[in-house]
């Protein structure tokens, strides 16, 4: 079985082309190149320590990569609303610390052994550094909450931490369970990767100190962009390549995450499907085999298909989130990342 193929036919069906020029997050990122200089400068001042083992662990995977999605955000939607002050240089710097520690700790709970292509922190220097460090990035990103100088901003991103962690032990907790829901599936992922993408676009307007119609708007906006991007790894995880992804795939199902695509399968499934996929995922019992058996299921009840038009009116709503901002370039630049997350399979 050409595994790869069925997520790609999927795409095709959900209507999303896939990109053959440069994409949407990259060409935001040359948009906002001169903010992200200053972003980029800023975390790497603030990753300093006198005690060499944290910078040079942070250094490692703030390095590897990554499109910065997070704090390109923050930047386009100051810019969108002409934000002429720096309180946003700060709060980037700040999601992007907040979601690399999280990384961190991701890691570690999940045993993965490929992040943004390469090895994870804790597979180099050990769980323990890795939590630390951790830990480390989220005391910066809160005093660069401080130094921006806006009680509301440093509210939104407090409590984005506070959700995200609640959203990694809700989704801990549900490991293997094959009675999970598409609420509660949806609840974890708004949790543990949609409400950073909701305070890194609303608190631009925050610190603007724009209408509350507009802080709401970028709210959802984010909220949005973040859920239709998790439900596309999620349905990558059992068919994209890894390089659209940064990890491994596959690796959702041998961790027995009940992700999307499992839990339609699930409820469209005959009774030995259930008993196939409770001794995968609940058991924790694979052979070699399983995966592609799982993907025969997925394929039979069209559920990457079905993730992926979820994920495709997750991005419709936070396009239509921006229809009340005046159009400029930056606007457009949002616009196309929403388009972008739905189309990453290659």
């Amino acid at each position: 079985m050409d595994i790869s193929a069925i997520a790609n036919r999927a795409l095709k069906s959900a209507g999303e082309a896939v990109a053959s020029e440069p994409s949407a997050a990259e060409k935001l990122a040359h948009l906002a190149s001169e903010d992200m200089k200053a972003v980029n400068a800023l975390i790497l001042e603030r990753m300093g320590s006198p005690v060499p083992l944290i910078p040079k662990l942070a250094k490692y995977l703030v390095e590897a990569g990554g499109k910065r999605v997070r704090p390109l955000v923050t930047i386009a939607a100051a810019r969108m609303i002409n934000y002429s002050g720096d309180a946003h240089l700060k709060l980037a710097a700040a999601v992007e610390f907040i979601h690399t520690a999280t990384l961190l700790h991701d890691d570690v709970v999940d045993e993965s052994d490929l992040r943004r292509g390469r090895k994870p922190a804790n597979l180099v220097w050990g769980n323990a550094p890795s939590v630390l460090v951790g830990d480390f990035l989220f005391a910066r990103a809160f005093m660069l909450m401080v130094d921006a100088g806006s009680m509301p901003a440093l509210h939104s991103l407090s409590r984005a931490s506070s959700i995200i962690a609640e959203g990694e032990v809700r989704q801990l907790a549900a490991k293997g369970d094959i009675d999970a829901s598409i609420g509660s599936y949806m609840e974890i992922i708004e949790a543990k990767t949609a409400a950073l993408f909701a305070s890194a676009a609303e608190i631009s307007a925050i610190v603007a100190d724009r209408p509350q119609d507009e802080v709401t708007a970028l709210d959802t906006y984010g909220r949005e962009l973040g859920l239709a991007f998790q439900l596309v790894d999620d349905a990558l995880d059992y068919g994209g390549l890894a390089q659209a992804l940064g990890k491994n795939t596959g690796d959702d199902f041998r961790e027995g995450k009940i992700t999307l695509p499992v839990v339609i399968a699930l409820r469209n499934g005959s009774e030995s499907e259930k008993r196939f996929w409770s001794r995968v995922m609940s058991d924790g019992e694979q052979e070699d085999a399983d995966f592609d058996t799982a993907m025969e299921l997925l394929d039979r009840h069209d559920a990457l298909k079905a993730t992926l038009d979820m994920a495709a009116e997750k991005s419709r709503i936070a396009k239509r989130a921006l229809e009340q901002f005046p159009d400029n370039e930056w606007k457009t630049a949002l616009i196309d990342l929403a388009d972008f997350v739905v189309r990453r399979a290659s």
